[in-house]
C-alpha cells in the first residue's frame, strides 16, 4: 500500500512541482508543498481518493494558495525589486522547452504577482495546464462561472505587458559569448552593441546584498551598471552557462556557494531584459550544484 502510494506520487511529481513552483515562484516553497502533499496523500483513506492526480493536484494547489496568502506581507515589504527563485531548466526536453520557457520565465512569473492567489491558481490551471473548467472549479472550490470570470480578469491584467521573446539556441549562445567577452575585455562599444536601446535590468538583492533598488533602463545606464558589478566580483568567481527559467543565463559561484544568477531575454540578437538574482536566500537550492 505504502509503496504503491509512493510510486503514484513520484509519477505525478513533475506535474505537482510545476504547479507549486509557478504558484509560489520559490523552489524551496514548492518542495515544502510537495512534502506536505505527500504526507496527506499517505494518510488519506481509500474512500477519499477516487483519482490520484485529482487528489494531489487539489492538495498542492490549495497549499500553494495558502502559502501565497501567508507570504503577502513579506512580498509587500520586500526591499528592492522582487524576482522569482531561479530554477535550473537545463534538462528540459527540446519538445517541451518552448512551452515551458514562456510560463517559467522571470517576466511571466513577475506578471503573475499582479493576481490574487486564487486568480493565479485558476489562470495557471486553465491556461498553462489546460484543465477543464469543471476540474478547476473543484480544485479551488469555486463555481465554473466564477472561474471563467477569474480567467477573463487575469487575461486582462496580463495582456497589456505580456510579450514572449523567442530566439534560437545558437543565437542565445552567440550573444552570451559576446556578452562575456565584452565584460572581460572592458569593451564598452561591444557591450552596447549587444543591448537593446530600451533594455531593462532588474537586480534582486532582497536587502541582503548590494543590488540596484530600482530597475535600470536604457543601454548606457545598464552597461555602466554591468561593468560596475563586474569590477566588484570576487577573484575566485567561477561561472557556468546554464538555462534558468527557460532563458539563457550565467550562474556564478564563489567560495563554493552561489554568488549570482543572471538570466537574459533576447529580442532577435539584442538583449532586451536582464534579471540578476543576488539574494542568497533565493539561491540556497543551487549550492549542491556548486
Amino acid at each position: 500500500m505504502k509503496s504503491e502510494r509512493l510510486q503514484q506520487f513520484n509519477a505525478l511529481r513533475p506535474l505537482l512541482f510545476s504547479i507549486a513552483y509557478r504558484m509560489t515562484a520559490r523552489v524551496m516553497d514548492a518542495e515544502d508543498i510537495l512534502q506536505e502533499a505527500y504526507l496527506r496523500w499517505e494518510r488519506a483513506a481509500e474512500s477519499d481518493v477516487r483519482d490520484a492526480k485529482a487528489f494531489l493536484t487539489t492538495v498542492v494547489t490549495r497549499l500553494a494558495i495558502d502559502q501565497l496568502r501567508a507570504a503577502k506581507t513579506q512580498r509587500e515589504t520586500y526591499l528592492g525589486p522582487w524576482l522569482p527563485e531561479p530554477l535550473l531548466t537545463d534538462e528540459t526536453s527540446p519538445n517541451d522547452a518552448a512551452e515551458l520557457s514562456e510560463s517559467l520565465s522571470f517576466a511571466f512569473l513577475v506578471l503573475l504577482e499582479q493576481l490574487s492567489p486564487v486568480e493565479r491558481a485558476v489562470f495557471l490551471l486553465r491556461e498553462i495546464f489546460e484543465y477543464e473548467y469543471a476540474d478547476v472549479a473543484r480544485i479551488v472550490n469555486k463555481s465554473e462561472a466564477n472561474c471563467r470570470q477569474l480567467v477573463k480578469r487575469a487575461r486582462e491584467h496580463l495582456r497589456a505587458t505580456q510579450s514572449p521573446v523567442h530566439a534560437s539556441r545558437d543565437t542565445e549562445a552567440a550573444v552570451l559569448g559576446n556578452f562575456a567577452s565584452a565584460l572581460l575585455n572592458g569593451d564598452v562599444p561591444g557591450l552596447l552593441a549587444l543591448l537593446s536601446p530600451d533594455v531593462t535590468c532588474i537586480s534582486d538583492g532582497g536587502g541582503n546584498v548590494v543590488a540596484a533598488r530600482r530597475p535600470i533602463y536604457g543601454a548606457d545606464k545598464v552597461s555602466r551598471f554591468l561593468f560596475g558589478i563586474y569590477r566588484a566580483m570576487p577573484h575566485d568567481l567561477t561561472v557556468d552557462v546554464a538555462t534558468v527559467n527557460g532563458n539563457p543565463a550565467f550562474v556564478g559561484y564563489s567560495a563554493g556557494r552561489p554568488y549570482f544568477v543572471m538570466a537574459f531575454e533576447l529580442d532577435g540578437e539584442k538583449i532586451r531584459n536582464i534579471y540578476s538574482v543576488r539574494n542568497p536566500d533565493k539561491m540556497r537550492h543551487l549550492e549542491k550544484r556548486a
